[in-house]
């Protein structure tokens, strides 16, 4: 594509982490996608993993851990001093601020993703309005058009103007800190330009209700998979990796699957209801299960056979078990997106999920997957079975994803956007 537009201009992707996380592997995933395609794209994060030379890192451990303390002592006293939802919201109080740093300098365009958890906030982004940058938001979940939370589950408040938060002890009242915050909010987005990106039509949708962003320019832009990198056929044995000779594969997988928001009781019962229904589906089934558990002992509960993987870093391992898979399973509450599905799907697999969020945009019920009642576990079985006995050509599930969510595609919506500011 030519990028004679930006010949000569630096973009610098500021996200959290480089690889900790679903916002941060998109992220680093457009990096590597937008570099391909010659533009001069690097990242700025609060933790980075990888070795990328085009990654760096803000800061020194020291003060990155200072200042995402101060953020989460600040929100006890409102939390009532308990932990429940202390990583369900944020401030942008005490963010170590990324205008200092030498690619942010030298950088035209800046686009914003996630943020939170002590990097970036709301003074940060003003100072880098008042450095000339232009602005892209990338917005991984509802935290830009809310108060503090970063997904509104059943609240509306955010469509008015927040406070009354049920996050907040006692539900808040009427001039709580998700009201102080989103006042800022309000006052930076009237006083300073920028452009948000939407990962999903549902969530560009939620945006646009919003009473932070009902009046400014908000578009959908697919996060960027590298979905030509998946086959839909294992292509080689990983010794001792795949010890079921069961012929249905069911996946699963999170950064971290007993997280709340993934719902992870849901497929368990799911898996429970095939098992003491169906023992002849039962006898030939296998569950996978990929991510970080805080508490391994949950799946004591899951009687089908399973095996649990822990955290898998190794993209050739991950594809592997992608393309072994018949079936891949998000019982998440909310995604803005839904990542394993859209992988999952690259691969061949068919995807079996709750709806009513960005998966909707992923999956097309009954003909590339199947889209189960809302918190319904007999649902998401009923999904399973019916993945199970699907004949769904594989490559064919690799083409529909591969249209809208491959990387080369992706990374060129994104020049075109930096070439219109």
């Amino acid at each position: 594509m030519d990028t004679t537009n930006l010949k000569n201009k630096k973009v610098v992707l500021v996200t959290h982490s480089d690889t900790l996380g679903g916002a941060a592997i998109v992220t680093f995933r457009l990096m590597q996608a937008l570099r391909r395609e010659g533009v001069d794209a690097k990242m700025v994060v609060f933790t980075k993993r990888s070795d990328e030379e085009s990654v760096s890192c803000m800061g020194s451990r020291f003060e990155r851990g200072v200042r995402f303390c101060m953020e989460r002592f600040q929100l006890l006293p409102s939390l009532g001093f308990k932990r429940d939802n202390l990583f369900l919201v944020s401030t942008g109080n005490f963010a170590i601020g990324v205008h200092k740093h030498p690619w942010i300098i030298e950088a035209d365009i800046v686009c914003l993703n996630w943020i939170n958890q002590g990097l970036l906030g709301i003074k940060g982004i003003r100072r880098l309005h008042e450095m000339g940058k232009k602005l892209v938001w990338t917005m991984h979940d509802m935290w830009p058009f809310t108060g503090i939370c970063h997904h509104a589950y059943e609240c509306g408040y955010y469509t008015d103007q927040c406070g009354n938060c049920m996050m907040l002890t006692g539900g808040g009242n009427p001039d709580d800190l998700s009201h102080k915050i989103w006042k800022k909010k309000r006052e930076l987005y009237n006083e300073v330009p920028i452009t948000f990106v939407s990962v999903s039509r549902w969530l560009e949708k939620k945006a646009r209700s919003s009473s932070l962003m009902r009046n400014l320019p908000v578009m959908t832009i697919y996060n960027a998979f590298p979905v030509e990198q998946f086959y839909t056929a294992p292509a080689q044995h990983i010794d001792s990796l795949l010890t079921t000779t069961k012929p249905n594969l069911i996946l699963i997988g999170a950064a971290r699957l007993d997280d709340p928001i993934k719902g992870l009781n849901y497929a368990i019962e799911a898996f429970n209801y095939i098992f003491d229904n169906h023992p002849e589906v039962a006898s030939d089934t296998a569950v996978y299960l990929f991510g970080d558990l805080r508490n391994p002992q949950l799946l004591d509960n899951l009687r089908l056979s399973h095996r649990w993987f822990g955290r898998i870093n190794d993209f050739k391992i991950l594809s592997y078990l992608y393309a072994s898979a018949k079936v891949v399973v998000s019982t998440s509450l909310y995604e803005s997106l839904g990542g394993t599905l859209v992988e999952g799907q690259a691969a061949g697999a068919v995807p079996v999920t709750f709806g009513g969020d960005g998966r909707n945009d992923v999956v097309e019920h009954l003909k590339t997957g199947y889209i189960a009642r809302y918190k319904d576990s007999r649902d998401i079985a009923e999904g399973i079975l019916w993945a199970i006995k699907s004949d769904i050509d594989r490559d064919y599930l690799h083409q529909t994803v591969k249209e809208r969510f491959g990387s080369k595609a992706i990374a060129r919506k994104y020049i075109e956007l930096f070439e219109s500011l």
